[in-house]
């Protein structure tokens, strides 16, 4: 009899699980559902396609109903799972017709995600305050802005919060963005790369508020400002970026013990404490590499990962997955912001010491046209001399330099081995000197 691997979710985490399942298992009969009427497209373009840089939403569906087809996979859209049985292994689902039905498993992989988070500020259900997570939520951005919106405010000073905040000033709205925190970009970049970041968003027309709370929401039926900090702040377009939480009720519902960050707790299969289910993406917790301590990174990168890992071990094959450094990557206007492991922030949080370098560079030789800033801060501890983290702020070339001082914290490296790095120069590619190797040998000066 085929193995069956039933899959709730079928977004990133979700369709990659199923696509490694079908790989090692080729007669599994192999299930997915989702809530969505669309399935496996990027939530991560959103943002882009509201700036106008990506024609379309339905440009964002990397997956077609073509490839689940071909893959032999049952997808059920606009269909929600109401319950798991561990005992009988089967799942409870209901579709938009109200018809319910039973779907017995052998393997099962929770990929619930995560959905926006809205503090209990006052005038929270007010109309008119618009998160962004689905592709109905980027179309009705997208309409409220056709219908006439001329100055928008955004609550959140993320990732997402400013993504959207340069797309709506890119489609020519008046930008505010509002953020609790003393800094922009809190989890990615400490306060001295944040501040330069903040400077560029403003030099744009954008104004950035931070250190402020919100409120309350002003209006009647519809929101029409914000009070923050006893200031009054009107607008046409309220965005809410406060962050997000994992979907993890039907799990906890069913006995599956969560971990530290209140997502699901699983081991380094991705399995939970309960036998053959498994549960990755944003509902799943995984490790950090650095700290060997829980973490829950919110990336579609680790996301894709853990489905593949949990998508092989639902099927009868075996891997592992290791762990996260939180790699991450945004381009505002055209300045490109990137972090992989610790900030220096996040580094005193784990106890932790750690030495600094920054360097200001350029992204070719001096004297070649087109050359532009980049800022590289390293993160070294200080016992170990080993590189525990990075952020750059640049240009150009930001996205394969993060991904290289990946591979030097997975590998261990320590900064006096960087700073003896070979790197590559030509005048319209590099300066001679690698940034990397300057801001290793700043930390170098530091340890002496």
């Amino acid at each position: 009899m085929p193995k069956r691997i039933v899959i709730i979710g079928a977004h990133a985490a979700g369709v990659d699980a199923a696509s490694a399942a079908r790989k090692t298992d080729r007669t599994a009969e192999i299930t997915l559902i989702t809530q969505e009427k669309h399935a496996g497209y990027s939530r991560c373009g959103l943002p882009f396609v509201i700036g106008g840089q990506i024609p379309s939403f339905e440009s964002l569906i990397v997956f077609q109903q073509a490839y689940f087809q071909m893959m032999k996979l049952n997808l059920k859209t606009e269909t929600k799972a109401t319950a798991i049985n561990i005992t009988n292994k089967s799942v409870e689902t209901i579709d938009k017709t109200s018809k319910t039905e039973t779907l017995p498993y052998d393997s099962l992989i929770i990929a619930t995600g995560a959905s926006p988070f809205m503090p209990p500020i006052k005038g929270k259900d007010k109309k008119g305050i618009h998160p962004l997570r689905t592709l109905e939520d980027g179309q009705n951005i997208d309409q409220a802005i056709k219908a006439g919106s001329k100055t928008a405010v955004v609550i959140g000073a993320g990732l997402i919060g400013l993504e959207t905040a340069v797309a709506l000033h890119e489609r020519g709205l008046k930008v505010t963005v509002v953020e609790l925190l003393p800094q922009i970009l809190p989890k990615m970049l400490d306060e001295d790369m944040a501040r330069g970041v903040q400077e560029i968003l403003e030099q744009k027309g954008i104004t950035i508020m931070t250190g402020k709370c919100v409120e309350e929401f002003l209006g009647t039926d519809r929101v029409t400002g914000i009070i923050a900090e006893g200031k009054q702040i009107t607008g046409d377009l309220f965005m809410s970026a406060f962050g997000v939480r994992s979907n993890t009720q039907l799990a906890v519902d069913a006995g599956i013990v969560l971990g530290e960050t209140q997502a699901i707790k699983t081991n380094a299969r991705m399995e939970t404490n309960i036998k053959d289910v498994y549960a990755v993406g944003d509902c799943a917790e995984t490790v950090n590499i650095v700290t060997q301590k829980p973490t829950l990174p919110w990336l579609g990168t680790v996301a894709v990962r853990e489905g593949k890992v949990a998508g092989i071990n639902a099927a009868g094959g075996y891997t592992l997955f290791t762990g996260a450094l939180g790699s991450a990557v945004t381009r505002l206007f055209a300045t490109d912001c990137g972090v992989t492991g610790l900030t220096e922030a996040a580094a005193q949080q784990a106890r932790i010491e750690t030495v600094t370098g920054t360097i200001s560079s350029r992204t070719r030789a001096d004297y070649y046209p087109g050359t532009l800033p980049i800022k590289v801060k390293l993160v070294v501890e200080k016992e170990s001399k080993r590189i525990i983290g990075a952020q750059i702020i640049g240009g150009e070339e930001v996205t394969q330099r993060i991904n290289a001082i990946s591979f030097a914290i997975q590998k261990q490296m320590t900064v006096r081995e960087l700073a003896k790095a070979d790197t590559a120069y030509a005048p319209p590619v590099c300066e001679t000197w690698e940034p990397l190797v300057l801001a290793a040998e700043m930390v170098l000066m530091k340890l002496r």
